[in-house]
């Protein structure tokens, strides 16, 4: 890592409606995953990790937690925001590819997605650097309303083991 400061952060989205009822894709976020997202725009915001571009998947729960953090993020400028159908039900490469089309210029990003999507995708691009009380509930898995603030040299071509997992926020 040349600690070009580049920070990607992984956010699996809010606590949302139990299934059943409606189609997975479908499912809203519940009352307690609303109140949550207030709690997770503040504690991006509070870290300086306000995103240029949010890459969110298109399921319904994952775009109401973005609609919800963005609104707790003050008056940071817009970041341009990219809803992928490819994030929900994603892999890790398809979060891996995702980050490739975004421009080299851009310093922070914020993927809205899914377990255990975040989590892997945290694991692989970190391996064993960062925190191992961190790095280990990565490997267990994330909880709804937690992000992971990896630090990266490039978008594009980001490997295994290519970053440094920095910090594993799950606000109260």
């Amino acid at each position: 890592m040349t600690g070009a400061g580049r920070r990607l952060v992984l956010l699996r989205h809010a606590k949302a409606e139990p299934a059943g009822s409606v189609v997975d894709e479908l499912r809203p976020l519940a009352l307690r995953g609303r109140r949550q997202c207030g709690q997770v725009g503040a504690a991006i915001a509070d870290r300086g990790l306000v995103p240029e571009v949010a890459l969110v998947s298109s399921a319904v729960r994952t775009r109401q937690t973005w609609e919800l953090v963005r609104a707790a993020l003050g008056e940071a400028p817009e970041p341009r925001v990219e809803v992928h159908d490819r994030l929900y039900g994603a892999g890790v490469e398809q979060v891996v590819a995702a980050l490739g089309s975004v421009d080299p210029q851009v310093r922070t990003v914020l993927v809205v997605g899914h377990e255990p999507t975040m989590s892997a995708t945290a694991a692989w691009l970190t391996g064993s650097v960062g925190d191992p009380a961190h790095l280990a509930q990565v490997r267990a898995g994330i909880p709804t309303a937690t992000f992971a603030v990896l630090a990266l040299d490039a978008w594009d071509g980001a490997g295994r083991g290519a970053g440094q997992l920095l910090d594993l926020v799950r606000p109260a």
